[in-house]
Order: C-alpha cells, then sequence, then structure tokens
C-alpha cells in the first residue's frame, strides 16, 4: 500500500491531465502517465489502476469538481459490505479503493449477457443496508451497478449523501421486470451503444422536464 501511495504522488499526480468539461457528461482524459491504466471516467472523476497492484484502484477527481469530501465521509458510513467497494485510503482530491470486478449492467445489456434476478435482489438489498447507515442511494443506474458471478455489485456511492428523492433505480427495475425479463432475457438480444445512449439521453430529458414540473407546482402553490 506505500508503495502504491508513493507512485500515486510521485509518479501518477504529476503528469495526469484529466479535465470535466461538462458536469453531466465523463472526464476527458488527456494523459495518463505509464504504467498506470484506464479503467473507467465518469462525470467528476476517472479511476485508474497500476499493474503491479491489479486488486486495488486510485480514484482521482477532476480539477474544480466536487465530491471527494462526501464520497470519503460515505465509504466512512458503509464500513464493510460485499456489494460494496472499501475505502483503504484518502487524501487531496484521490481515494485508493479495493477493485470491484464484473461487467456493468449497461454492458450486459449491449453483450447479450443474462442478468438473472438475483443481481437485483443484491443490489436492492445493498441499497437497504446503505439506507440504515443514514445514507441516501442517489444517482443508482445501469452504468454504476454491476454483475460478477451472478451477484449484484453498486460501484459508485458519491452521490450517498444527497438527500433528495432519486427514482432512477426503481425506474431501472420496472425496465428490468417489464420489458427485460419478458423480452431480452429469453432472446438474449443485443443493444448497440448507439440505442443505449438514446434511451439514456431521453430518460435524462424525461427526469429534467419531470423535475421543472414538479418545481412549478410547488411555486403555484
Amino acid at each position: 500500500m506505500n508503495r502504491l501511495i508513493d507512485s500515486v504522488h510521485q509518479e501518477l499526480l504529476p503528469d495526469l491531465q484529466i479535465e470535466s468539461v461538462d458536469p453531466h457528461n465523463p472526464v476527458q482524459v488527456r494523459h495518463i502517465p505509464d504504467p498506470w491504466r484506464l479503467i473507467g471516467a465518469g462525470n467528476y472523476a476517472v479511476v485508474v489502476y497500476h499493474p503491479d497492484c491489479p486488486n486495488l484502484v486510485v480514484k482521482i477527481y477532476a480539477p474544480g469538481r466536487p465530491g471527494f469530501k462526501e464520497e470519503v465521509e460515505v465509504y466512512r458510513r458503509l464500513g464493510s459490505h460485499p456489494a460494496f467497494s472499501d475505502c483503504l485510503y484518502a487524501h487531496e482530491g484521490f481515494l485508493i479503493l479495493k477493485r470491484l470486478y464484473g461487467v456493468t449492467l449497461y454492458d450486459c445489456m449491449h453483450l447479450g449477457m443474462r442478468i438473472p434476478k438475483q443481481v437485483i435482489q443484491d443490489i436492492d438489498f445493498a441499497l437497504d443496508y446503505a439506507r440504515n447507515r443514514s445514507l441516501y442511494p442517489h444517482d443508482v443506474h445501469g452504468r454504476n451497478v454491476m454483475m460478477h458471478e451472478g451477484k449484484g455489485l453498486v460501484v459508485d456511492v458519491s452521490d450517498f449523501l444527497q438527500e433528495e428523492n432519486c427514482s432512477k433505480w426503481d425506474d431501472l427495475k420496472k425496465a428490468y421486470y417489464w420489458l427485460y425479463r419478458p423480452l431480452f432475457y429469453p432472446l438474449r438480444l443485443r443493444v448497440p451503444y448507439f440505442a443505449l445512449d438514446v434511451v439514456r439521453m431521453s430518460y435524462r430529458l424525461i427526469i429534467r422536464f419531470k423535475t421543472r414540473c414538479q418545481r412549478s407546482l410547488r411555486f403555484r402553490r
């Protein structure tokens, strides 16, 4: 662990070039120094790993983006749970986390991989656990949850301190039981990424419109 921390400070951070241009789109990665490898990019941060420590990841927040302190607090409250990662170290905008292996449900749809009910149930139980730890599951969608060996995992917990209501996971479950199980599951249909992106963007527009309508009604009252 100490060697990894030293490598982050001495090799990774000085040469890493990332930028969050739009908070609604993934961080843009300009350069990652060797031998570090990119795992993924979220709207506020990127996740990388070092080949010498493949079971650990480093999550680094883009300059100017909030959420680091909040995420550290979320992991403190979560403690240890099999459906979540563990935060092993945190310092000035980056966290070292236990690596979670698996395939996001978003990618499962693209690959035609069957998603069993157990995965959905595991995630439900994990979110209930988080609520019991005074957290508020937020922004839980197909890119933030994974399947590994038939089990469900929650990858991103950075927004779990936001107390406002979020229906994304409930909406995803409805789509799973009403559409995916009867149609996609038995046929193992593959969905192109462009079609998934259209669904994602359309859903985002619907949520924004719904939120504006609710605010307008509250204002009129």
